[in-house]
């Protein structure tokens, strides 16, 4: 048997890692003894370093934790399979060693260091130090805030070129990063938003929670009658009133977030949403009524009318006629007012998008999957194309 601290020496894993590890149900110590210390045979040590062969293909802990914990696991089929995958693994990597190597010995000046990401990653680890409280608020726990990282590392390359594409350098990237992270504008209108919700929920702002009971005193009602309306728009007011969130340059926007919420919060985000301690819509039905949640969107949208931020009117613009040519004067001027409203709300949020940023955009609307089935399936066959090109053309005619 090994204690904790021999299994790190032996290994190179960290106390703190392997204490992680055994939280998770990664890897369990063999045995606990009466002092509370943890302790490793052999066998569990098999199964470290079946971990460590894991890890080193760039899986991430819970992906790990899945294979080696199945009762279909085989030890030998996984020896096997990581042979294949290291060695394929080391070949990519001699691959291009040696094509960079030919790369540094003509004209271009590529290296090792554009797509070397460790001040990024320290910029990560720093923020975690010296932020503890707040990476617990914002991603749940300082273990989560680590498998962020890790998923991070399993597409290191990918992100790194990303990077370098949007920011122009991966120093330059984790500059702005850093940036962002102790940027506490975005935090704090989310933490508005929950308030209000909080306080429809809970019931802890009065008069909001008088205006919801009329609101659903009846659900058979037509939510576009004149009766609920005007409770809507009592809601919508004391909402603008007392709400900081909703009566800033932004508000309307903020507003129009939560009218959605109601009627579109999807189940699997209901339940992350509260194991997180946030307020999940389903609890307004709980309250008031099956439907409560969909009558109060309802509602509230008929009352906000034909309202969409400028953004989403833009987009309907620039993808309204697919027939054109997207390197137009008429397609480009739209997409420079995008580029206007973008960078308002990034200034008002204080986010720093990067100097190539509607390249990097454009790039995305043409080769990822996610971008061009949501954009085609939003405004039709082929919108992600003409878009990208749209940008593009904008991104290289205009640096």
């Amino acid at each position: 048997m090994r204690t904790v601290k021999q299994v790190s020496d032996l290994t190179g894993i960290s106390v703190r890692m392997l204490h992680h590890y055994d939280k998770i149900g990664l890897l369990k110590p063999t045995k606990l003894t009466e002092a509370g210390y943890r302790l490793y045979d052999d066998e569990a040590l098999e199964i470290l370093q079946q971990i460590l062969f894991f890890k080193e293909l760039d899986l991430p802990l819970k992906q790990i934790k899945q294979i080696v914990t199945s009762p279909n696991f085989d030890k030998m089929k996984a020896l096997e399979s990581h042979k294949k995958l290291i060695v394929l693994k080391r070949d990519r990597l001699n691959g291009l060693i040696e094509l960079l190597n030919k790369t540094l010995g003509g004209d271009n000046t590529m290296s090792f260091k554009e797509f070397d990401m460790s001040e990024y990653y320290n910029v990560l680890e720093e923020f975690k130090k010296e932020n503890k409280d707040k990476v617990i608020r914002q991603w749940g726990s300082i273990e989560k805030f680590d498998d962020f990282i890790e998923k991070i590392k399993a597409k290191e390359s990918k992100i790194a070129k990303g990077a370098i594409k949007q920011y122009g350098s991966i120093k330059e990237y984790a500059e702005a990063i850093k940036n962002n992270l102790n940027n506490d504008v975005l935090m704090i209108k989310a933490e508005q938003i929950d308030k209000f919700k909080k306080d429809c929920f809970y019931d802890t702002n009065p008069e909001l929670k008088e205006l919801y009971k009329k609101l659903t005193a009846d659900l058979n009602k037509n939510p576009a009658s004149e009766e609920i309306q005007q409770i809507a728009g009592e809601i919508t007011n004391v909402a603008k009133r007392d709400y900081e969130v909703f009566n800033d340059e932004m508000g309307d926007d903020y507003w129009l977030t939560v009218v959605r919420l109601y009627s579109n919060f999807p189940e699997g985000l209901e339940k992350i949403d509260k194991e997180n301690g946030g307020v999940g819509m389903a609890w307004i039905d709980e309250r008031y009524g099956e439907g409560a949640a969909k009558f109060i969107g309802k509602a509230l949208k008929i009352y906000l009318g034909d309202y969409e931020p400028k953004m989403e009117t833009l987009y309907k613009k620039l993808a309204a006629d697919l027939t054109k040519d997207p390197t137009s004067r008429e397609i480009q001027q739209i997409v420079f007012e995008i580029e206007n409203e973008n960078r308002k709300i990034s200034e008002s949020l204080k986010v720093d998008n990067g100097k190539n940023y509607f390249g990097y955009v454009a790039e995305s609307y043409l080769s990822n999957p996610a971008y061009i089935k949501f954009t085609d399936k939003r405004y039709g066959e082929g919108a992600a194309k003409f878009i990208g090109e749209a940008f593009k053309f904008y991104s290289e005619n205009n640096k």
